[in-house]
Parts: structure tokens; C-alpha cells; sequence
């Protein structure tokens, strides 16, 4: 296990267990004080058992969330023994109870009527306090349900958050396509024009060459064969 606190609680809970799932049957074969005296044995015991018990509810609740379960089985079984052994006390009393000489007097039939009512009591004791765990429990798993709700949806509103960032991203891209789009095609039409100027340019150009040369051959026919 990884809480070594939880193992140490677990073998005092062993030996205080080992101790009171005697009792019961002796109880069964004892009278009188001493049988009084394994009842009060019976309920310290039981008490310190129940303060281990919480001991180790309260380590199983700071445990990892691998090791839990078996934590969480392991501390489940205790309850139930416990309770188990509790009933086994309960219904010996009830039965040395019944089964007790009028001899005894009236202060026998007081002492295990005190001690039945100690008994329920404590049992109802008991089962207070595994509704209360349940109750915890239920409430911390609702609990953790809830933070895991919230962490969810922080999620999904962080990744619409930035897949709206995205599609910004996307649409200012695209409109630098465009732009850059036009701008070519604005290019493509100056390119177009400055061809166009060229194409005339030469063509005057040629046109000049050959006025001249028509202008020269001129002169040097008037010159020279006239």
C-alpha cells in the first residue's frame, strides 16, 4: 500500500480485532461481574477499534486514486467483522440474559438490562457512523464529479477559445491571398502595358530608321549620279 500510516493502523486494528472476537464466547460462559467486566473490556475495545477504523478512513481518503480500492475493500471488511462481532456480543447477553436464575435477585435483571441498552446503544453508535461515512463518501464523490464537470468544461472553452483564434488566423490569411491575388493582377496589367509601349516603341524606332535611310540614299543619289 502506499500510506505507511495506513498499514500501521491496520495491525493495531488486527490486534485489537484478535482481542475482541474472544470475548463473545467467554462472555457466553461468565456470570455476574465478570460478566459485566468482559462487557466494559468488549465496549474499549470496540471503541478504540472504531477510532482506528476512522484512523484509516482518514488515510484512505488522502491515498493515490490506484491504490484506493483496495484500500477502500480492505477497510469496508473491518467495518463489517466489527459489526459482526458486536451482534455476536449483543445476542450473548440477550441469551445469559434469558437464561439467568431467579436466585440472582432483581440487581442481575438491572445489570443486564443496563448492559443490553449499552449494547444497542453502541450498535446504534455504529450504525450512525457508517451512514455518516457513507455519506461522506457519496458527498466527496459528487464532489469530485463536480470538479471534474468544471475542469471539463474550462476545457472546452479554452479549445473554442483558440480554435476561434485559429479561424481569425485563417481568415486574415486568406485575405492577404486576395490581396496578394490582386496585386499580381494589377502587375500582370502594368507588365501587359509597358509590352504594349515597347512593342510601339521599336516599331517608331524602325520606322525613323527607315525614313532616314530613304532621306540618305536620297542625298547620295542627287549628289553623285545627277
Amino acid at each position: 500500500m502506499s500510506s505507511e500510516e495506513f498499514e500501521k493502523l491496520h495491525e493495531i486494528y488486527n490486534s485489537l480485532y484478535e482481542e475482541l472476537r474472544l470475548l463473545p464466547d467467554k462472555a457466553q460462559r461468565c456470570q455476574g461481574e465478570e460478566r459485566k467486566r468482559l462487557q466494559r473490556s468488549f465496549d474499549e475495545r470496540h471503541g478504540e477499534a472504531e477510532e482506528v477504523l476512522q484512523g484509516m478512513d482518514a488515510e484512505l481518503r488522502t491515498a493515490p486514486a490506484a491504490y484506493r480500492s483496495a484500500m477502500s475493500t480492505k477497510l469496508r471488511l473491518h467495518r463489517r467483522d466489527l459489526g459482526k462481532l458486536q451482534r455476536e456480543m449483543a445476542s450473548s447477553e440477550l441469551g445469559i440474559g434469558s437464561s439467568a436464575r431467579p436466585t440472582e435477585g432483581g440487581h442481575q435483571g438491572i445489570y443486564s438490562s443496563q448492559n443490553q441498552q449499552s449494547t444497542y446503544l453502541q450498535a446504534q453508535r455504529s450504525l450512525l457512523l457508517q451512514g455518516q461515512e457513507s455519506l461522506s463518501s457519496a458527498t466527496q464523490s459528487i464532489e469530485r464529479s463536480q470538479r471534474i464537470a468544471t475542469e471539463t468544461d474550462h476545457i472546452g472553452t479554452e479549445i473554442i477559445e483558440e480554435l476561434g483564434g485559429q479561424r481569425e488566423q485563417l481568415e486574415r490569411s486568406r485575405n492577404r491571398l486576395v490581396n496578394t491575388g490582386e496585386h499580381l493582377s494589377k502587375s500582370r496589367k502594368i507588365l501587359r502595358a509597358m509590352s504594349r509601349r515597347l512593342m510601339t516603341n521599336k516599331l517608331l524606332l524602325a520606322v525613323i530608321i527607315l525614313m532616314e535611310l530613304g532621306v540618305l540614299g536620297a542625298v547620295v543619289y542627287f549628289k553623285f549620279f545627277r
